[in-house]
């Protein structure tokens, strides 16, 4: 921790902690939900908008940003910031994931992964010194070390490998984020807990992070397939071994039960495309779960999405409205849906940090179970 960066915990319940982030953009309030801003972009949403659902930080997203503007475009222009006029906090990812997933003809080496880029085929080599520069052009304020995205399943020994190697390009990571650079000096590095579904790799994954001294820690390769039995199971053992003080982020997560299962394990920091990628295919997320408004069952129906919900598509739209321009292909139907879910989501932790300071979780927790299990009801008349 620094005087620019720091986690204040105001309230514990369990597990489960709420407070305060801190960085030279502002305060992020834990539990947080960041939407991904993956190509310098909430899709379909404006900025301000994203902001006026509750959200403290956005996640931007490497791999996608050095192939196109580059990151050395963003820093001409000023910064990621000024560029997508966010002046909050942004957190970028080290692009690692994206390489593994989308890039053409990658290479894994020491060195870094070298690969074909996807949009044009031109070659490239992402290595954990290269990951922080781009980071640091582009102005990031939580900058993730580099690591290898371990793959689902794998063996303990191929989860081994992988493990260690993620653990050598963190140190790199360290070293080159904080190569005399005021960026560093301002901001955060979170090192990346790998290990798979093995307790033995996670433990030493996490006591390799301590040795190298990040600002924050985050818990990769969970919600790539294992369940949710098991990725609760991981946290289960790994949060106790984490230093209290520090943030803990779990990357990639996730549905609304995941993300309350989680802070109860004591999680702080969540991301996911789920929000924003459903409004855009006409699924909203809604205190009685989901709803699909591409259903029939939508178009005759004057009510709103969610009664509770704050949002203007709850506010001046109806069901039949909303099911409208989904079946019209109108452009107004995904940015309707997708402020409406991320809405929900911002709801959702501004919900948990109230039940934590409250002591009442467990309660919260409870009711949030039984309104999902009702489903959502069906109009009458």
């Amino acid at each position: 921790m620094t005087e620019y960066f720091s986690l204040d915990i105001t309230a514990t319940d369990g597990n489960a902690r709420t407070g305060v982030i801190r960085t030279v953009r502002g305060d992020i309030r834990t539990p947080a939900f960041m939407p991904v801003g993956t190509a310098a972009t909430v899709k379909a949403m404006k900025p301000e908008t994203v902001r006026d659902t509750g959200a403290d930080i956005l996640l931007g997203n490497t791999y996608h940003l050095m192939l196109r503007p580059t990151a050395e475009r963003i820093n001409r222009l000023g910064g990621l910031h000024k560029f997508m006029n966010w002046p909050r906090p942004i957190l970028t990812d080290s692009g690692g994931f994206q390489v593994m997933s989308l890039a053409k003809l990658r290479k894994i080496t020491e060195e870094g992964v070298s690969f074909q880029s996807h949009i044009d085929g031109r070659k490239h080599m992402l290595s954990p010194e290269r990951s922080m520069e781009i980071q640091r052009l582009l102005g990031s304020n939580i900058v993730m070390a580099f690591d290898e995205c371990t793959p689902y399943p794998a063996t303990e020994q191929e989860t081994e490998q992988s493990m260690l190697m993620s653990m050598r390009w963190a140190r790199r990571s360290y070293e080159a984020f904080h190569n005399g650079s005021e960026h560093a000096e301002q901001n955060a590095l979170f090192g990346i807990v790998q290990g798979g579904v093995f307790e033995r790799l996670r433990r030493h994954s996490v006591e390799a992070l301590k040795e190298i001294d990040c600002e924050g820690y985050a818990v990769g390769g969970l919600a790539v397939g294992e369940g949710q039995n098991v990725m609760f199971e991981v946290l289960d053992y790994t949060m106790p071994l984490m230093l209290k003080q520090k943030p803990r982020y779990l990357m990639g997560v996730g549905k609304p039960d995941d993300i309350v299962g989680a802070v109860e394990r004591g999680i702080d920091m969540f991301d996911c495309v789920l929000p924003s990628r459903s409004g855009r295919t006409g699924q909203a997320f809604t205190r009685r779960g989901t709803v699909n408004l591409k259903n029939a069952r939508h178009v005759d129906d004057p009510r709103p999405l969610d009664e509770a919900c704050s949002c203007s598509a709850c506010r001046s739209y109806s069901r039949a409205y909303l099911a409208h321009l989904f079946r019209s292909d109108e452009i107004l139907g995904l940015m309707l849906l997708t402020e409406h879910n991320l809405t929900y989501y911002q709801d959702l932790m501004a919900g948990l940090r109230d039940a934590i300071s409250a002591g009442k979780l467990q309660n919260f927790v409870r009711k949030f179970h039984e309104q999902r299990a009702m489903g959502d009801i069906e109009p009458t008349g």
